[in-house]
């Protein structure tokens, strides 16, 4: 969806949750056009993994592989980093501010 458009962000927002409204907040979270799918073990998370894939196939939702980053332990999302640990604000973020 071309997030040009007006409404788009919220429009595909209500259509993810509609899509995944059973998942979220026990094996996955949405947020705009991104998704993280996590489990408490390798194996967990390889199954929500499937089950999350496996809806977006039955519903069509097409993926864009090149921005798909599977099984890492932390990332970066909206400057915050996302891990095992929690949520915890991004310190290069912090850095930047503190430099202005």
């Amino acid at each position: 969806m071309p997030f040009g458009l007006c409404n788009a962000p919220a429009t595909f927002q209500r259509c993810m949750l509609s899509i995944f409204s059973d998942l979220i907040e026990d094996i996955m979270e949405v947020f705009m056009d991104d998704f993280s799918v996590y489990g408490s073990s390798f194996s967990v998370c390889l199954s929500n993994l499937c089950r999350v894939l496996q809806r977006c196939e039955e519903q069509h939702v097409v993926l864009n592989w090149e921005k798909c980053h599977f099984m890492v332990r932390d990332g970066i999302v909206l400057g915050h980093k996302i891990s095992e640990r929690g949520i915890e604000v991004d310190k290069e973020k912090i850095e930047v501010m503190m430099s202005l």
